[in-house]
């Protein structure tokens, strides 16, 4: 792990400026996975894009610093929007921590309720209901689909871990599973294991680049529907994503593929207690739907 990379935890500037800008775009800044602001995955939301080209887009995330920023940039009919996301090195198809924001800054400004995303992956609807007087937004993934890994590139992602082939758990096998964006899932055999995370960055960066992958899904799991995860994200520019919706979505898929949970099941996916931001991911998986429902709380910063 190098340690000038930040971990997707950047402390940002302060609510409704944007970045290197006094009179840009009003970047809004929320939290997904959770209703603490210090917790879950932090990131940038802009809800009137329209006047914003992509060179100015990718530097608004990149001076922000989260892992990803969302720009809605066209409003295309009631509670529907078209939907970009760019991290601090690149655009991105999907990002559910984002959605899940955006979603959530929406509710605020013009209450719960459902709205319709379209994103360069697909359609993605949302919905935002109010529980407890907290906000919690749930999206419906695109049509997700689950390929093996070549031994090669499988061998080439564990020595950029430093994994040794004997610390994964045999009962869930490496995979690379979409939901919107491609993710490696691999499962730890311990959670000590998954707290070990020193990796080379150069390395995992350069492998996921020709495998088009957006984060690796490294997960163990503690109970038959209860898994803990962390998200390498090199390719975004930050070590660790601290609660990705994307994967989450990914997952339910790879689950249901190997036969890991009943058609119907909800998933508890625990994540970002690694980096002192703790987040909690739901992922409902429906008999009959293929998509992936993936759930949280979300919370302004600032």
């Amino acid at each position: 792990m190098t340690p000038d990379h930040d971990h997707g935890q950047a402390s940002g500037p302060g609510p409704g400026h944007a970045p290197g800008s006094g009179s840009g775009p009003e970047v809004l800044r929320y939290t997904a996975f959770s209703a603490d602001p210090e917790g879950g995955n932090p990131a940038g939301v802009v809800l009137d894009a329209s006047g914003l080209d992509e060179e100015r887009m990718l530097a608004v995330a990149a001076e922000l610093g989260y892992s990803e920023t969302a720009f809605l940039t066209e409003r295309t009919g009631e509670g529907a929007y078209t939907i970009r996301y760019f991290s601090p090195k690149a655009e991105v198809p999907f990002c559910g921590h984002a959605t899940v924001a955006t979603a959530v800054a929406l509710a605020e400004r013009d209450g719960p309720g459902a709205l319709e995303f379209a994103t360069a992956a697909g359609q993605v609807p949302v919905t935002v209901v109010r529980e407890g007087g907290e906000l919690r937004a749930t999206l419906t993934s695109v049509a997700p689909h689950v390929t093996e890994i070549g031994a090669a590139d499988l061998a080439e992602a564990l020595a950029a871990l430093d994994w040794p082939a004997a610390d994964l758990d045999p009962a869930l096998l490496p995979r690379i599973a979409y939901a919107g964006a491609r993710h490696l899932v691999l499962a730890a055999a311990t959670r000590e294991r998954l707290a070990d995370l020193r990796y080379d960055f150069a390395r995992l960066e350069a492998l996921m680049r020709r495998l088009d992958l957006t984060t690796l899904q490294l997960v163990w799991r503690e109970a038959p529907e209860v898994f803990h995860v962390r998200d390498p994200f090199p390719v975004g520019g930050v070590v660790e994503d601290p609660a990705t919706g994307a994967a989450a979505a990914a997952f339910g898929a790879y689950v249901r593929e190997l036969g890991l949970v009943p058609e119907a099941a909800v998933l508890t996916l625990h994540q970002g207690v690694d980096l002192g931001r703790p987040g909690t991911l739901t992922v409902e998986l429906r008999a009959g739907d293929d998509r992936v429902r993936v759930s949280g709380t979300g919370a302004r910063i600032g």
